[in-house]
């Protein structure tokens, strides 16, 4: 680690010292960044259709591969629980990625504004900017980030935005066997993803 990034480390307790005494949403954390990239007229989301997923790790694996993250560090893996339901125990599939979220936690504690939300929702890591200090990691309530150990900064799943933006699906989507992931523009009301939503809310108007 260079000088210049260990001195601003040292700093940021001292910006950081009372900032987590308020509630983030009444701090207006001065260095929560304004969306930017993408277009606004779009809002990317995924479904998982939980009935579908039958475990098998093809999205951990396709995911890895395309987005090469580090041995033994996944940016979507499929968690597998046992859960008792009266007599009886049933195996429960949980598909566990980044959720994208509306107000995602993780951009407001991002000290260098490195972590952002696109105007169509995607939040990434600029890379360029991340310093590793994993504020980003510990604010995700989902335990959907990690540090990855070969670039030293902030990791997570970007709903494989480079694949998005040249008309191409997720690689997790993609290889999913059971057709369980669904991925789209939530604003665009005959996309698959609207559909399903619709019929999930309203089953009599399907």
């Amino acid at each position: 680690m260079d000088s210049s990034k260990r001195q601003f480390l040292a700093q940021l307790g001292v910006l950081t010292a009372g900032a987590s005494l308020v509630p983030l949403a009444e701090a207006k954390f001065p260095f929560s960044p304004a969306r930017r990239e993408g277009a606004s007229r779009h809002r990317y989301a995924m479904l998982v259709d939980l009935r579908r997923c039958i475990g098998c790790q093809a999205c951990t694996v396709s995911c890895a591969i395309e987005n090469q993250t580090p041995q033994g560090a996944f940016r979507t893996h499929v968690n597998q629980y046992q859960v008792q339901l009266g007599d009886r125990v049933t195996n429960v599939l949980l598909p566990r990625l980044c959720n994208h979220c509306d107000n995602p936690p993780c951009v407001p504690v991002c000290p260098v504004q490195a972590t952002f939300q696109r105007q169509d929702g995607i939040v990434v890591v600029d890379n360029t900017r991340c310093v590793g200090c994993a504020y980003c990691v510990q604010a995700c309530p989902y335990d959907a980030r990690f540090i990855n150990h070969e670039t030293q900064t902030a990791d997570k799943c970007t709903f494989c935005v480079h694949r998005l933006e040249a008309g191409l699906l997720p690689a997790c989507v993609e290889s999913c066997v059971g057709g369980a992931r669904i991925v789209g523009d939530i604003q665009d009301r005959q996309s698959r993803i609207s559909q399903t939503l619709a019929c999930t809310m309203t089953p009599s108007r399907c």
